[in-house]
């Protein structure tokens, strides 16, 4: 997003309320499973540039980064559980980097954490005060990654990433949980309720 005030708020309501047939549920939490898997099957690097909260699959995007730095304000919140479908997808991206333990405590409470706790948890590899400093320190990472042996880049990052080669199909069978309970009448009336306050 541009500006300082979001980095990602995860899924539209409005696209939520569209969604009408399982197959159309599936298709659309599945751009959400492609994304995710595109990003832990490139054999590049991916840098975050957090630069506002991420709600939802913004905090999907920031696990599945390879290295994600932040600024201080950048808290993170999953809140897919009070929609009544829960972090289906993002939850094996989200529970690889900050534990078990930190994602049930997430994905119940639908509470925001700062992001000092997000760093503490590994989610941020670092966090800064000011977009200034995190730009600074995003030129220095990529610069040094830039420098790297793709090969050597390739190889480690697949070592990263090991215990994850059932995701095309662990994600596609997630996507199709958040698929059929988006169109649930508790989904729906939320998001009727949220949208009119």
């Amino acid at each position: 997003s541009e500006g300082e005030k979001a980095f990602c708020a995860g899924a539209s309501f409005d696209e939520l309320l569209e969604i009408n047939d399982l197959e159309s549920g599936k298709q659309f939490f599945g751009g959400f499973a492609a994304v995710i898997n595109a990003m832990r099957k490139s054999p590049k690097f991916i840098v975050a540039r957090v630069h506002g909260k991420a709600v939802g699959g913004g905090v999907g995007l920031v696990a599945a980064a390879d290295y994600a730095l932040a600024t201080d304000e950048c808290s993170v919140k999953l809140s897919e559980f009070a929609l009544g479908i829960g972090p289906f997808v993002v939850g094996p991206a989200v529970e690889r980097k900050i534990g078990k333990a930190a994602f049930a405590q997430m994905s119940t409470d639908f509470e925001w954490y700062d992001a000092t706790w997000a760093r503490n948890k590994g989610l941020y590899a670092d966090t800064f005060e000011n977009i200034t400093e995190l730009d600074e320190a995003i030129e220095e990472i990529t610069a040094k990654l830039a420098k790297a042996s793709p090969e050597a880049a390739k190889e480690l990052k697949t070592i990263f990433w090991e215990g994850t080669e059932n995701w095309d199909t662990l994600l596609a069978e997630r996507a199709e949980i958040s698929g059929r309970l988006v169109m649930s009448e508790f989904t729906r009336e939320y998001i009727r309720q949220f949208k009119a306050k």
